[in-house]
Formats: structure tokens, C-alpha cells, sequence
């Protein structure tokens, strides 16, 4: 109960907050409607869309952990120019568009992907089998903050306590030999929060993908990128980002 009231804590710090940025909604709005002339868009009370936390943010609201592992996994993959890199559900948003700039991409993705997109080639499975590619046939891929979730039925997924290390076991499998793994979850003490994620300790990660090889380990913790450090320098941390670089 102790954790449950924890996690809804801090949904309720964004909360507070943003019942903090109402009294300046509340002003802005009355000077706004001092402010307006005949040329102004007109306002109207119907059309008020309350923005309240976000003047207490930092410049971009960034999400450190994605800002910093999407460009650690791109810089590499650009600079190593694999003919075929394969995705499994990282961020479009992110990783993937980075990709796009410079290359084609195949995506897998429990969920479907309605857009069209020049470069992007999408394939909607369950990724704990990929089944769809025989062993040691990829010579690229990447899969960030995304195997934490496997299994919790976040995403519509089946539920399955396992299902994170079927997935890496699938990763390493379809892996070619002297290809390039680049794996990013949450690490730390490690603990399942139902259903969000899972943090798993750098020795379970290195010991699931113990037929592979670690070319390199870097971590975000908090706003911090610290590149090309031990794994297990970060296992006691509460929630740090693993970035780790494979090969077979």
C-alpha cells in the first residue's frame, strides 16, 4: 500500500502545481481581455484551454532519459552504417526519427501505425518471439525503454511476468554474429511497478544476454549523461537509464 501511495504522489506533485500556476492563469486571462483591440483573435470563455503547470518546467519539459538515449543509439548506428537496422518499439518520436534523417528503418510494434512514413517500414507483432526473423540474420538493432514493459498489459499486451526476458532472449537469437545490440531500460533496485514498468539491476540484464558480448555501458541519471561507465555503478540508483552496447 506503502508504494501505491507513493506512486500516486506523484501525480498529485503535478497537481499541486498546477493548482500553483492557477492564480496566474486567472490574472493573464483578465489582462489579456484588457489588452484586446479589434485586430486580437477574439477570446471566448467556451475556447479556454487552462495550461498550469508548465511555467514551473525547465526550458522544453525535457524527458532526460529519452533525449539522451535517442542520441546515444542514433550516433551510433550513423557511425557505423549497418545496410539493415531493425527497431523494436522504441519512439517513433525519437530514435526513429533521428533514423529517418539518414536511413531506412524496420519497426516492430505490438500497437499499429496508421501514418505512412518515407524510410519507415512497419511490422505489428508480438515482439517476444520475432518470430519473423531466423537466428543470427541482424546486423543492427535497437530496442529503448521498451522491454520494461513487456508483459504488464499496458499496451494491450498479454500479461506475462516472463515476457521481458523471452524478449531479450529473442534479441540475442536473431542477433548475427558481430552485429550491434543497442538495448535501453530502466535500471537500478530492481522492482516491477504495475503496471508501468519494470527497473531491473545491470546484473539481470547482463546475465539475460549472457551469450553477448558488452561492447559499452553508458547511463542517464536524473539530467546526467554518463558515458562509457560500469554497469554496476548505477545498482543501487532508484530509477537511472542503462544504455548498453552488445555484439555477438
Amino acid at each position: 500500500m506503502g508504494k501505491m501511495t507513493l506512486q500516486f504522489g506523484l501525480d498529485l506533485k503535478k497537481l499541486r502545481r498546477s493548482l500553483k500556476g492557477l492564480p496566474s492563469f486567472v490574472t493573464d486571462l483578465m489582462q489579456y481581455k484588457r489588452a484586446q483591440t479589434q485586430e486580437s483573435v477574439p477570446l471566448k470563455i467556451v475556447n479556454l484551454y487552462p495550461i498550469l503547470h508548465e511555467r514551473f518546467a525547465q526550458a522544453g519539459d525535457v524527458d532526460w532519459h529519452y533525449f539522451f538515449q535517442d542520441i546515444w543509439a542514433a550516433r551510433k548506428i550513423f557511425e557505423n552504417k549497418p545496410e539493415r537496422h531493425v527497431d523494436i518499439g522504441s519512439s517513433i518520436s525519437g530514435l526513429i526519427a533521428h533514423l529517418l534523417v539518414f536511413r531506412e528503418v524496420e519497426v516492430v510494434d505490438i500497437r499499429p501505425l496508421k501514418h505512412n512514413v518515407d524510410n519507415l517500414r512497419f511490422i505489428q507483432d508480438d515482439a517476444t518471439k520475432l518470430e519473423q526473423f531466423p537466428d543470427d540474420t541482424l546486423e543492427s538493432v535497437s530496442s529503448l525503454h521498451a522491454a520494461e514493459h513487456f508483459g504488464l498489459g499496458r499496451y494491450g499486451d498479454t500479461v506475462d511476468p516472463n515476457a521481458h526476458i523471452k524478449f531479450m532472449k529473442s534479441l540475442a537469437r536473431v542477433l548475427k554474429p558481430g552485429g550491434r545490440l543497442y538495448f535501453a531500460l530502466p535500471v537500478g533496485k530492481e522492482r516491477v511497478e504495475f503496471n508501468a514498468q519494470r527497473v531491473l539491476s545491470p546484473f539481470t540484464v547482463l546475465h539475460i544476454f549472457e551469450d553477448l558480448k558488452l561492447l559499452s555501458f553508458s547511463a542517464v541519471n536524473g539530467a546526467q549523461f554518463c558515458e562509457n561507465i560500469d554497469p554496476l555503478s548505477v545498482k543501487e540508483e532508484n530509477f537511472a537509464c542503462g544504455l548498453f552496447e552488445f555484439t555477438k
